[in-house]
This record gives C-alpha cells, structure tokens and sequence, in this order.
C-alpha cells in the first residue's frame, strides 16, 4: 500500500460541487471530482474518456485542511447579447492549504501520476482556470496507508496560524457502513459536457493532533513567498 501525497495552495482555489448558473460556489475543502480533474489534465485525459476516469476514481482519497482560508467572492457582469446583461457570483478560498492523499495497491500507478504532475500534458489549476497552484505541488509517495501519510506528514500551514490551533482536520475515504460516515456527492461519473454525473462517497472526518512544521519560519512577512 502506498500514498501520493499533493500539497494544494495558492492564493486563490475554488471546489464547486453544487453550483449552478449564475452562482458558483465552492466547497472548504478540494472535492475528489476537482482533484481528479487535476490528475486527468496532467495525464492529458480528455473529457469523454470515461475508461480512465474509472480508474482514477478508483484511488481512496483524503485530505487533511492545514490552512482553512477565507471565502471570497468576486462579482461579474456577463452579457448574453448586445442587450442583456446579468451579475454572476463566484466564490473561491484565499489563503488556503490543503494536503491531499491518494492511495493505491499499485505503486506503478502513483509513479505515473507523480511523473504527469511534474511534467503535465495540460496546464494545472486549483478548481478553476484562474486559480494555478504554487509549488510544491507534488510531494511524492509514502510507502504507508493513507490516513498514517496525511496523519504524519509535516505541517505545511503558517506559523503564526499554528499557535491557534489544537488539531487539524482529516476527511478520508471510508467504508459506506462504517460507524459515523457521511455521504458526499463528488464523485465524477462523467465529465461530458453534454450531460455530466457526479456520484456519492462515504467519508468519515478525524480530527487528529498537529504534527511537526515543515521549517520555522521568522515574524516578517513576504507577501510574495507564495509566488516564488
């Protein structure tokens, strides 16, 4: 058993599971669905090979929630002809740090997904278009099970947000009839744009205590270290 641990940041990133017309929503946490897409565009998978994206679903997922960000939303006027207007509402996390899990039997196969992530067919983004992610994005394999490599791996959030916390949040794939699952609609069946399908998960949430830093960091503050 091994996991592909990816570290997902930016100043900006937006997980839409429910959004419909001229509101789009984002979840507190990267979907499965997004994060799959992230791994089929490195792959360079197109949206009607419905083939791989069973075996992408395939992969148990987890994500533990370092750095909770603040919602935003950004208003836009779009026009539907020379005569009509209306006003959009996207919403989006700033400031967020996830750290995300994908475990497999075969080992092969996270080697592949490292090796796209490095080097992907198509550009990478955070839920949508706008929103690239920052590197480190791709932290590579853990020879361990998925809760024990998002449970140890250092903590990649700020300092000064370390002090207020007590534990951090892990939410992981699970077992529909394990005690204290919950149901979650973020499995993409198809990403046709014809008529997409998105199916239900089981997921459990673990609050666990924080582990290590990755490296203490000063008081100043750079606001451009996310960039570099």
């Amino acid at each position: 058993m091994a996991t592909l641990i990816l570290r997902l940041a930016a100043p900006l990133q937006s997980w839409g599971a429910d959004s419909k017309f001229e509101v789009r929503k984002t979840n507190r946490e990267p979907t499965k669905s997004g994060v799959i897409g992230l791994l089929a565009a490195a792959l360079g998978i197109r949206r009607d090979d419905d083939q791989a994206l069973l075996r992408l679903n395939g992969l148990r997922y987890g994500v533990r929630t370092d750095q909770e960000g603040q919602f935003l939303v950004d208003l836009h006027t779009a026009r539907k002809d020379a005569k009509t207007s209306y006003l959009t509402r996207r919403y989006y996390l700033s400031d967020a740090i996830f750290l995300v899990g994908l475990e497999s039997e075969d080992r092969a196969f996270l080697q592949e997904l490292e090796d796209a992530l490095r080097s992907p067919a198509f550009p990478l983004y955070l839920g949508r278009r706008s929103c690239p992610p920052t590197q480190p994005l791709c932290l590579g394999i853990r020879e361990m099970d998925l809760f024990t490599a998002l449970r140890m791996e250092p903590y990649m959030g700020s300092c000064w947000r370390r002090k207020k916390l007590r534990k951090l949040s892990i939410r992981i794939d699970v077992n529909p009839q394990e005690v204290g699952s919950t149901v979650q609609q973020d499995v993409a069946i198809s990403w046709n744009p014809i008529h997409r399908q998105y199916g239900y998960r089981a997921i459990r949430e673990v609050l666990v205590d924080l582990p290590g830093a990755v490296e203490e960091m000063g008081t100043e503050h750079d606001p451009f270290t996310e960039l570099r």
